[in-house]
């Protein structure tokens, strides 16, 4: 016992001991004993702008926590020499290669992506890892650059973001004002991929000098402001990003109906520099801006707190660049750990073309590689730890993970959170760690934000563009028509009606804004011109629009936008008819002569077989054959009026004749309805029923010149070119279809319903044949994703609702209605097929019914006449069907009443022989049967 508390005793002296070596900071292995006493780390970046100002004090700070936190780096401390590069490129180069030469293992910075991308091919020949938390150009790849590592999130995150937003809006285009270096055009350029993938574009580019004159940037969005779009996003620096908003202020473009979208440089300065002065806040009044987000966290929190008092007596906002700079310093401190956990060592080597660099008094030859560059890459890129920022690791591509910002709406004297977008589950008002364990959501109804104060202090959401106001009249050409006039008429020059010219101008009256333009005839005046290429001109810039008689059609919808259609329409098929006289045998067109045929056969079929059913029970249905035979006529086709006298006792044959009723009715109905309309109505006959009758024929068609319908002839329907006519005036189409296919005419033209109802006013000895077989409408083209024919679609639908477009059509094409608008087309005989369904129940019930009665008489007879036939002997095969055939055409009463007195009998001659029995019964069996049959035939005679 007490030799067990001495070694509980030497544990805790052991343990004490222990303890004090690592607070002295001793080695307690070999491992940490090889580590050098300090390591030297170098950062460059511009101290005074809004991002170095905040940044250096963030990393003096994290030099401080690391370098008195004894649970990394053990006995090391990092040595960190800053250096300004003062809005300099050429300096920050200057301080990258004097770093090289003093043994620096890595390099915070720089701030700027242009010098980002000069260093980074100088830290690639001398293994050098370049930490950056401000160089956010997508270009920077790790494949180009594998020593540059981007520690705060891609730009190319940031214009997802944009891109979301400006979709979510249902803005299509967007005008881009960026500084025309690597960082703003690589910037704007990934927003254009983005845009793209979403049917968006960015339809005019604004490039700024950097550090342009107030000059030079009033001249630039003058030029913007001459712009149709009215979406604008700035890509610039936060160093004089407010001067673009002051001249936009100043030339009236923070009005209503501007939205602008500021990258987070401009979070950045209202973090930075808070409070900004009130006429700075003025100039960003409804602007929307982003922000990288970082969610909360205790280490954030306590961070927070201490920037007070870092930035005691001097105007330094916490932004959060500072906050990734700070988390800057301790990956790189978690990576030198590891580097020397993993028995790293720190040493250079001359570069092997040293002796190339020796000549000039630069002494490049004094900068050496670093040994050990890429096993401290590698450290690097594996940290996994938590920051300020949260969860602090890259993901395989070398990007941050979780890239979330959020998004910001300036008003008054602050600004507002209105919502954030995160790479997994895009806008929404959810913190983005809540939705980063669900499965990502990116539905339409997921999407939203908080509601936004736009510049102008509006709430309602800005149409996004404006007729640009550059005094430049709309091209708009109008097809100039040979024929029907009324929908489009060239009078002159500057003099163009009709009914298509009205709905055009009526639907720019409803736009809450004015439209110059000017109309220009498209066309010879001697044929009609082809819609298509009126539309393809608009792709070709000829034109800025297209109205007129411009059908919507697939091959036109792929140049240009269509607005809603302001006509139905579709192909037709016109021939020549005449009127049908009834004459005396009208009364057997409703059916076909198979109709007809198979309804007599029916009428018999059900006569016969409840005769069969009703035979053995029903006297009505008994007596010599001629009677018979008449009894099923008469009530075969009696049950056409439903006037036959004969009643129907058996159940079977109730169940046929019910099923039969209703079939006849249904027949009756329509044979009556088909009759009256053939007696009544006036009826028009062709020999052409449609466009299959067309189709099938070799016969000449005739098509409107310049119409879709001969490319749709041709293709669609596969009709051989040859056969087709081009007709230019309705007067040509009227002597053509008079003439037909025999005197150099056409058998029948295909046009669009809206000619054809004009043409047809007129002209009575024509008629549209068939069904309307393609369905489709007018609309007025323009170029793709314009946004006036969105606007102009919305006007169409208010004239129609209004009753504005009814009576502009009915002021250009309501004419006195031909004296045969009336009259119908040869109604269709009634076909066999329409009827099939009810003939096929009425003849299963038959056969049923048949096969029930069949059963029945089978179970009868075997139990009525089984004795009879072995005491007789009469076994024979021809014996027993005669027999049978004989039971079959009793009356079932007898045969029930002999089954009674056969039974009597064999009681009463029980104790009689077997074989006198036998004789005795064939006797009185066959007078029986005699007795019966000349009762019978009194009975008929007496009913005769």
């Amino acid at each position: 016992m007490k030799q067990q508390q001495q070694q509980f005793t030497m544990n805790i002296i052991l343990w004490l001991l222990a303890s004090m070596i690592v607070c002295n900071g001793l080695p307690l292995n070999a491992n940490v004993a090889g580590r050098p006493a300090v390591v030297n780390i170098g950062a460059i970046f511009s101290f005074k702008t809004v991002i170095g100002k905040a940044a250096k004090i963030a990393i003096e700070t994290a030099i401080e926590d690391v370098n008195s936190n004894p649970d990394i780096l053990p006995g090391t401390k990092l040595i960190l020499q800053m250096k300004d590069s003062n809005y300099s490129g050429f300096m920050a180069v200057v301080e990258a290669l004097l770093f090289m030469e003093r043994e620096t293992v890595a390099i915070i910075g720089p701030q700027s992506s242009v010098t980002a991308h000069v260093i980074s091919h100088i830290a690639n020949v001398l293994r050098v890892p370049l930490l950056s938390f401000s160089s956010t150009d997508p270009t920077l790849s790790p494949i180009q650059f594998p020593f540059f590592v981007r520690t705060a999130q891609n730009d190319l995150y940031q214009m997802s973001a944009i891109a979301e937003i400006i979709d979510h809006y249902e803005w299509r285009e967007v005008i881009a004002i960026y500084e025309d270096d690597d960082h703003g055009r690589n910037g704007i350029a990934a927003l254009g991929d983005k845009l793209a993938e979403r049917r968006c574009r960015i339809s005019y580019k604004a490039r700024l000098s950097p550090e342009p004159t107030r000059d030079e940037i009033t001249d630039v969005l003058v030029k913007v402001a001459l712009r149709e779009s009215r979406i604008l996003v700035v890509h610039v620096p936060g160093s004089w990003g407010l001067k673009v908003f002051s001249v936009a202020q100043y030339l009236g473009m923070l009005g209503t109906g501007y939205v602008w979208i500021a990258t987070n440089w401009l979070s950045t300065v209202l973090e930075t520099n808070s409070p900004l002065s009130q006429d700075a806040m003025d100039d960003i009044q409804g602007v929307v801006t982003l922000r990288m987000y970082t969610p909360d966290s205790q280490l954030k929190r306590r961070f927070v707190s201490r920037w007070s008092n870092l930035t005691r007596g001097k105007l330094i906002g916490l932004n959060t660049y500072s906050l990734y700079a700070y988390d800057t310093v301790w990956l790189l401190a978690h990576a030198i750990n590891g580097f020397f956990n993993q028995g790293g060592n720190i040493s250079f080597l001359n570069n092997s073309r040293a002796s190339e660099l020796s000549e000039g008094n630069l002494h490049l030859d004094a900068l050496s590689v670093f040994q050990g560059g890429n096993l401290l890459l590698d450290n690097i890129l594996n940290v996994n730890m938590k920051g300020v920022t949260g969860d602090f690791r890259f993901t395989s591509d070398r990007n941050l993970i979780h890239p979330a910002f959020e998004i910001i709406n300036v008003i008054g004297t602050g600004y507002r959170r209105v919502g954030y977008w995160s790479n997994h589950s895009g806008l929404s008002t959810a913190l983005p760690e809540t939705l980063w364990e669900k499965p990502p959501n990116r539905s339409s109804t997921s999407q939203m934000l908080h509601g936004v104060v736009w510049p102008g202090q509006t709430t309602q959401k800005p149409r996004g563009w404006v007729f640009p106001n550059s005094g430049r009249h709309l091209k708009i050409g109008v097809p100039h028509r040979v024929s029907y006039r009324e929908f489009v008429s060239v009078r002159g020059p500057d003099v163009i009606t009709g009914y298509c010219i009205d709905v055009f101008t009526a639907a720019l009256n409803l736009l809450p804004y004015a439209v110059p333009y000017k109309l220009i005839p498209f066309g010879d005046g001697r044929t009609n011109p082809s819609g298509t290429e009126l539309v393809r001109l608009i792709t070709a810039g000829v034109f800025d629009a297209a109205i007129g008689d411009i059908a919507i059609i697939t091959n036109r919808t792929k140049m240009a936008d269509f607005t809603q259609p302001y006509i139905e329409s579709g192909l037709v098929v016109v021939a020549p008819v005449w009127r049908k006289n009834s004459n005396a045998f009208a009364f057997l067109r409703p059916f076909t002569g198979r109709m007809w045929a198979v309804t007599a056969i029916f009428f018999l079929l059900v006569g016969t077989v409840v005769w069969i059913l009703e035979h053995r029970m029903n006297d009505e249905f008994r007596g010599p054959p001629r009677r018979q035979v008449v009894t099923i006529l008469w009530f075969s086709f009696s049950t056409w009026f439903f006037a036959h006298r004969e009643n129907t006792v058996s159940v079977l044959g109730r169940i046929i004749l019910i099923i039969w009723l209703f079939v006849v009715l249904i027949i009756n109905s329509s044979y009556t309805a088909s009759l009256t309309s053939i007696l009544t109505v006036q009826q028009l006959s062709s020999p052409i029923k449609g466009i299959e009758t067309l189709v099938s024929s070799k016969d000449p068609i005739g098509y409107q010149q310049g119409s879709f319908a001969r490319n749709y002839l041709i293709d669609d329907l596969k009709i051989d070119a040859s056969r087709l006519v081009a007709l230019n005036s309705p007067e040509e189409c009227a002597k053509a279809l008079k003439d037909g296919p025999h005197k150099g005419g056409v058998a029948a033209m295909v046009d669009d319903r809206a000619y054809i109802e004009l043409f047809l006013s007129t002209r009575c000895e024509f008629s549209i044949v068939g069904q309307e077989f393609t369905k489709n409408g007018w609309g007025f083209a323009f170029p793709r994703d314009s946004p006036l024919a969105v606007d102009m679609s919305t006007a169409i639908l208010k004239l129609s609702e209004n009753g504005d477009l009814q009576r502009i059509h009915d002021k250009w094409l309501l004419r006195r209605a031909c004296s045969y608008q009336g009259a119908k087309m040869e109604v269709d005989r009634l076909q066999l097929r329409s009827f099939w369904g009810l003939f096929l129940i009425c003849g299963l019930a038959c056969l049923i019914a048949l096969f029930l009665y069949f059963l029945k008489m089978v179970r009868q007879f075997s139990r009525h006449y089984s004795e009879e036939s072995d005491l007789s002997g009469q076994s024979s095969r021809s014996a027993r069907i005669q027999t049978f055939l004989s039971f079959v055409d009793e009356k079932e009463e007898e045969v029930k009443s002999r089954s009674k007195r056969r039974q009597m009998e064999r009681t009463s001659n029980r104790s009689t022989d077997d074989g006198s029995n036998s004789t005795s019964y064939s006797i009185r069996r066959n007078s029986e049967f005699a007795s019966n049959k000349s009762l019978g035939a009194t009975t008929n005679r007496g009913e005769v």
